[in-house]
Parts: structure tokens; C-alpha cells; sequence
């Protein structure tokens, strides 16, 4: 009496151990993407900001000699748009990196819930077979013919609800 469970582990964890996660470095891209990542990379920098922040503030004593108006138009115009530009992108490059961070911890979680998974369901399958066999064996000890250990497990049945139908009383 030897154990013949085999289980197979389900094709999608070998297939998601291949594939890995998906990153955004891991993206495909052409050759606009390339140059559109290239000059993300380097305009998207702390250091461009400072360089954007001193090339603003070169027209800045022209603009307070010229009055309110130009004054306002060079801070929306000029030193808000260049600066804040690099700004908001390395805020982008930040959020990206914690998000691909976030990306991988999740892929290795699912990873190994599918592997628990895979386990249980293997150890679910060995249990149902050694029940069968404890099953025979006690059987036929005591002297009852079984059916193979093999057989489906069916469902067990309820008991069926008796229905009562009530008449009302006469008065």
C-alpha cells in the first residue's frame, strides 16, 4: 500500500517566475521614447531646477524696474514654469521609483500565496488519499467490502425539510 499522489504544480507560477514583475524601467520603448527619456532624465533633475531657478532670477531686476504687471507676468511666466517644471518632474521620478517598489513587494506577495496555494492544494490532494486508504483498512478489518480508494468524493446530502401545511381553525 504506497502513496501515488502526484500533484502538478498549476502552469501560471511557472509562468510568473519567468515573466518577473513588470517595472516601468522595464517598458518598451522606440527611439522617441529613448530621446523623451533622455530628456526627462536630465531636465528632471534637482540640479536643472537651481539652473532654471538662476537663469529666471538673471531678468528678474528688469522685471521690478518695469512695474506690478510685468513683476507678476515674469513670476507666472518665468520663475513658476521653469522651476516648478524640474520640480513636479523629480516628484514624478520619486513616485515612480516608490511605486515600482510597491509593485515588486505586491508580485512577491502574490508569489508566495500562489506557492501556499500550490502546497495546500497538494496536501489536500495526500490527505484525501491516506483518508481512502485509513478508510480501506479499517474496512476490511472489519469484514466490509468497500469501494475503490479511488472514487469520487461526492457531496453530502441534506435532509429534506418536512413541510407542514396549516389550516386555520373553524370558529
Amino acid at each position: 500500500m504506497g502513496m501515488t499522489t502526484e500533484h502538478a504544480q498549476h502552469p501560471r507560477i511557472a509562468e510568473r517566475e519567468k515573466a518577473g514583475p513588470h517595472t516601468t524601467g522595464a517598458e518598451r520603448i522606440g527611439f522617441n521614447g529613448r530621446v523623451a527619456i533622455l530628456i526627462t532624465n536630465s531636465v528632471g533633475t534637482m540640479w536643472c531646477a537651481y539652473a532654471f531657478a538662476l537663469l529666471a532670477l538673471i531678468s528678474l531686476p528688469d522685471a521690478i524696474k518695469a512695474g506690478t504687471a510685468p513683476l507678476i507676468a515674469w513670476i507666472a511666466q518665468t520663475f513658476l514654469q521653469l522651476v516648478l517644471l524640474s520640480v513636479i518632474m523629480v516628484g514624478q521620478k520619486v513616485s515612480a521609483a516608490a511605486s515600482d517598489k510597491q509593485a515588486l513587494q505586491t508580485y512577491k506577495d502574490a508569489e508566495a500565496l500562489l506557492k501556499i496555494q500550490d502546497d495546500v492544494h497538494r496536501l489536500i490532494k495526500l490527505n484525501n488519499e491516506l483518508t481512502a486508504q485509513i478508510h480501506d483498512v479499517t474496512c476490511r478489518g472489519l469484514g466490509v467490502k468497500t469501494a475503490p480508494a479511488k472514487a469520487p468524493i461526492s457531496k453530502p446530502k441534506t435532509a429534506a425539510k418536512s413541510v407542514t401545511k396549516r389550516t386555520p381553525a373553524k370558529r
